[in-house]
């Protein structure tokens, strides 16, 4: 079995979207605002092929992120992100509109046939995120007196 036996199978592997969450929730933000974004998606995932006719281990890990703002102002990480308070990706909108913002998710592999010796994976995979609609508005501050 060659290594690119296994690339092909982890390049045919049914891998998962990662999950996108946005802070603020509920697809509204402000202009010029930290807008945060995180996913929870980061724990490996395993897969047992057969592959010429032995069984093979495949371990997906989630190891980059693109994420996507809609404006043509993407950025690609290692950091997952975190929720509020912890602001580790966040993102400005600079102008009123509606942006498509996706998370697309790259995964690193290694595999170990018959449960021998773990072996790394040389290729990459990347799965494409879901869009989601949000919504960035402005807000203007009103000063009350009580």
């Amino acid at each position: 079995m060659s290594a690119s036996d296994v690339a092909r199978a982890f390049g045919e592997l049914k891998l998962p979207a990662g999950d996108l969450t946005i802070q603020p929730p509920d697809g509204v933000t402000l202009v010029n605002f930290d807008t945060n974004f995180y996913t929870t998606s980061t724990a490996p995932l395993s897969r047992i092929v057969t592959l010429l006719g032995q069984q093979v281990t495949i371990e997906a890990t989630p190891s980059q992120f693109r994420w996507n703002f809609g404006d043509g102002q993407p950025l690609t990480t290692t950091d997952p992100g975190a929720a509020y308070p912890d602001l580790t990706v966040t993102h400005n909108y600079e102008r009123t509109g509606t942006y498509q913002v996706s998370l697309d998710t790259t995964y690193t592999g290694r595999f170990r046939v018959a449960g021998g010796a773990w072996q790394e994976i040389p290729s990459t995979v990347t799965i494409t995120g879901t869009a989601q609609e949000l919504t960035a508005i402005e807000a203007t501050p009103t000063l009350m007196g009580y």
